[in-house]
């Protein structure tokens, strides 16, 4: 039999955004060229500050892999590389200094830190105008309590909203199950999900209830890092699957679908590695001009 599960082109999606975030960037740019300008455009290029605490070696990947695919799309990075054992006052007085930076338009902290390091506390101490990955506070009582969503919210429910808009998947009436291990990103992608006419549903892995709940479910968001958990005989026909549970074994990148058992029952998929890795760090990106462009006031810039 062939396969009936058609694969979603991760890398090929991240290529559209970050073609687009080049063309923003460029036009801004050009109007910033010497001669007539329009109103409210400034010189200058979108800034993002990383802080990278320790050496783990996967964290070390991603942000030197962030800094290249920046310098791709025209965005400066500056990168702070701390050591495992240096004392958090420090790490406070670093995230201090780019919150007052008017250089600096988004601050992200690596995750994960540090055993000992206070997580929240930190997020908690980046200006909420500067907060890149949205996971302030103040950004998500904005996210979790209204739909104010069309600006910048936080870039893997970003990449959620791009694979389905990419294979003209409709929310409204759609059932959703979201298997989750953080409850803040499962409140989060329900939150935006609900606002655009979808039913979901949240459950952890050891429900016991949670085939019942992948088995009725339209879309599955599953990301609770166990390889190959999610069988073809837990989802429903023709379900659309975005697999966000990343998980690495040895040299090898795996995520929470058995491709073999579902890829005959399913309707779409997200493949690991190649689906939503790529768009996540586009998405980095996408909401690293959003904030420039509001911390320089400007307005319509791509027109």
């Amino acid at each position: 039999m062939s396969d009936m599960v058609n694969i979603i082109d991760g890398k090929a999606l991240a290529e559209k955004i970050k073609g687009g975030i080049v063309k923003e960037i460029a036009a801004m740019d050009k109007e910033n060229a010497p001669g007539p300008k329009k109103p409210g455009l400034v010189c200058g290029r979108p800034n993002l500050a990383i802080i990278l605490v320790g050496d783990r070696a996967d964290s070390e990947l991603y942000v030197t892999l962030k800094e290249k695919e920046a310098k791709k799309v025209g965005i400066d990075t500056h990168v702070y590389r701390c050591a495992n054992n240096i004392p958090e006052r420090e790490i406070f007085d670093i995230i201090d200094y780019l919150n007052n930076d008017d250089l600096i338009d988004a601050i992200l902290v690596q995750l994960p830190l540090p055993d000992g390091y206070n997580t929240d506390g930190l997020i908690l101490a980046i200006d909420p105008a500067k907060d890149v990955d949205r996971f302030h506070p103040a950004n998500l009582e904005v996210l979790l309590n209204t739909c104010r969503h069309e600006h910048v919210i936080p870039p893997l429910i970003n990449v959620v909203l791009a694979i389905l808009n990419s294979i003209n998947c409709g929310l409204a009436g759609r059932k959703v199950c979201i298997l989750y291990n953080s409850e803040i990103f499962g409140k989060s992608l329900s939150k935006v999900l609900e606002c655009r006419g979808a039913k979901c549903v949240m459950v952890r892995a050891d429900n016991e209830n949670f085939r019942k709940e992948t088995g009725q479910a339209d879309i599955l968001v599953t990301a609770v890092g166990k390889p190959g958990f999610i069988k073809g005989e837990m989802i429903k026909d023709e379900a659309v699957i975005i697999d966000i549970g990343i998980t690495k074994e040895g040299n090898k990148v795996k995520g929470d679908v058995d491709y073999a058992s579902v890829k005959d029952k399913a309707a779409f998929l997200t493949p690991v590695p190649g689906g939503v890795g790529p768009m996540t760090i586009a998405m980095l990106f996408k909401n690293t001009l959003e904030l420039y462009k509001e911390n320089k006031k400007i307005i319509n810039s791509n027109k």
